[in-house]
Order: C-alpha cells, then sequence, then structure tokens
C-alpha cells in the first residue's frame, strides 16, 4: 500500500513539475511575442490610410489609377489581405483604381468590438471607403468567404456594384450544403497558440509551403517580412472567430434576397476543391449562369487561386470589363 502511494505521489510531482515547465515556456513565448509585435508594429507601418470606422481603426490600401475602382475583399482568415492579393492587384494597378479594405482583425486592421453580422461587414467596408475618398462605382473583387458581403453588396445597393470578379467566392447555396467549418475547440486552440507566439517558432520552410506568396516574386523581402508580421499579429484573430459564429446567418440573408441578376459577374473557380462537405465547383458554375451577365471560367490550383493565376485572372478580368463598357 505504502508502495503504491508513494508512486503516486511521484507521478504527481512529475505531472506538477511538467505543467510548471509548460506554463513557463508559455510565459516565456507569450513575453517574446509581445516584445517582437511592439518592434514590428515600429518597423512596419500601415501602407495604405487608418480608417476609424464603428470605434476601431481600419486599413485602406490604395494604388493606382483608373476610372474603375477595384475592391479586393479577402476571404476568411487571411491574415495579411494587402500583400495576400499583391500577386493579383500589382498586374492590374497600370489600368485600373485599386483598393484594399482589410476587416476588423485582419492586416494592419484593429480587432474591432462590432458583430461580425453581414450588415455590419457591409457597412464598415462602405463607410471605410466613404472616409477614405475611394469613390465607386466599384468592381467587387472578393475571395471565399467574402462572397457574401460581396453579393449582399449588390442586393442592397446594386448602383454601387459595377461588377463582381469573384475569386473562388462563397454563395448561399454552398454555405447551406453540409460543410465541415473547423470545430470551435479547434479554432480557440489556434487562437491561444498564436496569441502567445509559438507560431513564430515555426520554419520558415513551412511558412513558404502555407504562403506562396512567400517564395513568388511578387513580393521583395521587406514586404516578406511585414507579411510574416501580419500573420504574427493578425492570424485567428477574435474577429476570425466570429465570423464563423455568424456564418449560416449571413448566408440566410442573402438567401431570402433575390440573386442579383442585373450585376455582372465574372467567377474564376478553383478546381482542387480543397473544401470537404460540398461540390463548390458545381455550385458556383450553377449560380453564374443564372445572372445576366455571367461568366465563369475552371482554374487547375487550389483555393487560393489569386496566388497561382494571377497573370490569367488579371487579363481575363481586363478583357470582361472592357466588354462590360462597350456595352
Amino acid at each position: 500500500m505504502r508502495f503504491a502511494e508513494n508512486i503516486g505521489i511521484i507521478l504527481l510531482l512529475i505531472g506538477g513539475f511538467i505543467t510548471g515547465l509548460v506554463f513557463i515556456l508559455a510565459l516565456i513565448a507569450a513575453i517574446n511575442h509581445r516584445y517582437h509585435l511592439n518592434k514590428e508594429t515600429d518597423q512596419f507601418f500601415p501602407p495604405g490610410k487608418m480608417i476609424e470606422v464603428n470605434g476601431h481603426h481600419v486599413h485602406v490600401y490604395g494604388v493606382g489609377k483608373g476610372d474603375i475602382t477595384l475592391v479586393f475583399m479577402a476571404g476568411h482568415g487571411t491574415s495579411s489581405p494587402t500583400l495576400d492579393f499583391k500577386p493579383l492587384w500589382s498586374k492590374m494597378a497600370d489600368h485600373f483604381r485599386i483598393v484594399v479594405v482589410e476587416r476588423a482583425g485582419y492586416g494592419w486592421s484593429e480587432t474591432g468590438n462590432t458583430p461580425r453580422n453581414l450588415d455590419t461587414l457591409l457597412e464598415e467596408t462602405r463607410e471605410a471607403l466613404q472616409i477614405a475618398q475611394e469613390k465607386g462605382l466599384y468592381v467587387l473583387v472578393p475571395h471565399s468567404m467574402s462572397g457574401l458581403e460581396a453579393l449582399y453588396w449588390a442586393q442592397k445597393y446594386p448602383g454601387e456594384v459595377k461588377a463582381i470578379i469573384g475569386l473562388d467566392p462563397a454563395i448561399p447555396d454552398f454555405i447551406e450544403a453540409p460543410l465541415e467549418v473547423p470545430k470551435k475547440t479547434s479554432l480557440y486552440f489556434m487562437y491561444f497558440i498564436s496569441r502567445i507566439g509559438l507560431s513564430r517558432f515555426m520554419p520558415y520552410s513551412q511558412a513558404e509551403d502555407m504562403f506562396p506568396p512567400l517564395k513568388s516574386g511578387d513580393l521583395n523581402e521587406q514586404e516578406k517580412e511585414m507579411f510574416m508580421a501580419m500573420f504574427y499579429k493578425s492570424a485567428y484573430s477574435k474577429n476570425m472567430l466570429e465570423e464563423i459564429d455568424y456564418l449560416e446567418e449571413n448566408a440566410k440573408i442573402i438567401q431570402a434576397g433575390e440573386i442579383p441578376l442585373e450585376t455582372p459577374m465574372y467567377f474564376f473557380i478553383a478546381k482542387e476543391n480543397e473544401v470537404p462537405g460540398a461540390d463548390w465547383p458545381k455550385k458556383l458554375s450553377n449560380y453564374i449562369q443564372q445572372v445576366n451577365t455571367g461568366k465563369y471560367m475552371y482554374l487547375d490550383c487550389g483555393h487560393y487561386l489569386h496566388h497561382y493565376k494571377s497573370d490569367l485572372i488579371a487579363k481575363e478580368t481586363r478583357a470582361f470589363l472592357k466588354e462590360l463598357s462597350h456595352d
């Protein structure tokens, strides 16, 4: 009996030691993370304008000139929208005005305390553009989940939307399918990992595999450093987690309205369906065929298709918008 008791005490001591060690390592990581965040804040200034909307600052990046303004809208979880989209917008800035609006909790934008319902998302984007004096008509360029916001924009304010160029965009039919979204426990675990800075210990080679722009020639060395700094700052932010909570509700709002048939749309659709639970390519092509001026193209690549097919997308977009201007 005494031997068993001694073993139990030893196991408790070992468990306590391991728990204490993990806590100390996590504390060291968090302190290191905070130090580097402060350093990176001083080193990498926002390249665009910081616009106050609903009590928090939103980063709006603008470049290029043209009669048409392309508004790039990031997909869920994109920690650095301005740089993530650069492989595409850099090939279009000589023809159009380019604007990237980084939602609350994304990129250089601050975390907001406003709900992530569709009306709030849209009105914050519109207000940020208006304050930044980026005037429409707008051509919306949504990636992934922001496709919902773009469609809602066309439903609610059709006079502001010249066209939608969808980059594997979400549509309500897809969201209502049996979609496997990440479990909250997994998301909050990743949130914890990100907030204490353990992501900083990821090998750079692994980061390059996760983020193709780091291996491309589209970003210079300083921009690659900025890209990673934004990843350490904004990955799995509170606002990103809250967007998942509103996903079904937001989709139902759009589903309850009419398809914006009069808004010209061109969907670029990834053939490599990386999202389980639904046939995304088929649903997107079926949706676009209902639009009066609708066009789609399947691309043999993954979901972040603007990383892989930016030249083709830029070329097709220019041709599509030129056709619209002649109509």
